[in-house]
């Protein structure tokens, strides 16, 4: 049964690989859609490349593209700093949109104590430029920052900026990294996931001592994806699902392999869903 959502690649997964190669692999792997950094985007352009063409790769292998990852700083930077964060967040909002993504990934204060009123209005401000840019931005909580690290706290951001447009990244990775509980994903709408971003952890290490690099392939943990999967499909949700690691081991694998054993263990635990119904 084809899932009721976009399976993606976070291009994190196979970190190594040229932008382009990265798109076609994405593509000949069979995902529907692929997330990109603006690291590589800025690389690309920097070698002589151009937008265009990334937005033509694109289209060549029929790929969607659900965020741009990501703006930094918006919510720590002090008052008078913040218009230059803004003519900032133009520009990269403007660059996203030129190459279709949907949403600009921007991260939460990284540190306490947060504001939470000053951080929702800076949010509302973003999105104001992202729909003027074409390219709105989406409020992530990162489970190992001192700031905004459960799902509570990034909704009560995007609540608090009273848009309708305003949306939070759900990760599993994040979840569990942050403490929140297991079904603190119910509290959140699914109009309100921009992306869900899908991993797994394991138990080898203590929850708080664990960081990006330690993620693992989706099955090879213990994270209940069984359970989030389940909510996104009984709700409706019709976003991306994105493979998104970090591992240095991964990397130094070819990344085609990578990338087809990421969709097959993704799809295995989508079917133990879907087939339910």
């Amino acid at each position: 049964m084809k899932p009721p959502f976009l399976l993606a690649l976070n291009t994190s997964t196979i970190k190594p690989a040229p932008l382009l190669d990265k798109i076609k692999i994405a593509g000949e792997a069979g995902y529907d859609a692929v997330e990109l950094w603006f690291e590589d985007l800025d690389a690309y352009v920097g070698q002589g490349g151009t937008l265009r063409d990334v937005r033509s790769a694109l289209d060549d292998q029929g790929l969607v593209v659900p965020t741009a990852i990501h703006f930094p700083g918006a919510f720590d930077a002090a008052d008078e700093a913040f218009p230059e964060v803004l003519e900032r967040a133009r520009r990269r909002f403007a660059q996203a949109a030129e190459v279709g993504a949907a949403r600009v990934i921007t991260g939460p204060p990284r540190f306490k104590p947060v504001d939470v009123e000053r951080t929702a209005a800076r949010y509302r401000k973003l999105l104001e430029i992202g729909r003027e840019e074409g390219a709105l931005p989406a409020f992530e909580f990162l489970g190992f920052v001192e700031g905004i690290h459960t799902v509570k706290g990034a909704l009560e951001i995007v609540e608090r900026a009273g848009d309708p447009d305003g949306a939070i990244v759900l990760d599993p990775f994040h979840i569990f990294r942050g403490g929140s509980r297991v079904d603190d994903i119910e509290l959140v709408p699914v109009e309100r996931i921009a992306v869900y971003h899908f991993n797994d952890a394991t138990d080898e290490k203590p929850r708080e001592e664990q960081q990006d690099k330690d993620r693992v392939l989706p099955g090879d943990g213990v994270l209940p994806l069984a359970f989030q999967l389940r909510y996104l499909v009984d709700n409706g949700y019709r976003g991306a699902v994105s493979l998104e690691l970090f591992s240095e081991e991964l990397w130094r694998k070819d990344p085609r392999e990578v990338a087809a054993i990421g969709l097959e263990k993704m799809l295995a635990l989508v079917e133990t869903v879907t087939d339910e119904d």
